[in-house]
């Protein structure tokens, strides 16, 4: 299973990346699109939106199921991946590449809470467990 270094992680499968703009983006990672499999449909967060950290803010579905996806942190939604909504598939293809939406971070230190890498292949283990 793949686990970039240089990202964030969330105990719910999401994925945080700190860009030279200081906004964050955001994914699901690759065990949950391995969990869900095929995906067929995308709804992010509308632009502008406050989001609270922990708050239900987008859904994916697959053939399989649907799932909420969360904020990591608390922000403003600053963009919403528009490529993505038309062609959800590309996250079955490289989750890493395919974010989801943008945040403008509330308190960008909120990252130091997130899980590394490390972290969180030990959470995934825990939870095959």
């Amino acid at each position: 299973m793949s686990i970039p270094a240089d990202l964030k992680y969330t105990q719910s499968h999401e994925w945080v990346r700190l860009e030279a703009d200081g906004n964050v983006s955001v994914g699901i990672t690759h065990h949950a699109q391995e969990l869900l499999g095929d995906m067929v449909f995308l709804e992010n967060p509308t632009v502008g939106r406050q989001l609270a950290a922990g708050e239900e803010c987008a859904v994916v579905e697959s053939v399989k199921a649907a799932s909420d996806v969360y904020s990591p942190i608390a922000g403003e939604v600053v963009a919403g991946n528009d490529d993505l909504e038309g062609a959800p598939e590309a996250i079955n293809q490289d989750p890493y590449a395919a974010w989801m939406f943008r945040l403008k971070p509330a308190n960008a230190a909120d990252l130091d809470a997130l899980m590394d890498a490390a972290a969180y292949a030990a959470h995934v283990e825990a939870e095959a467990h």
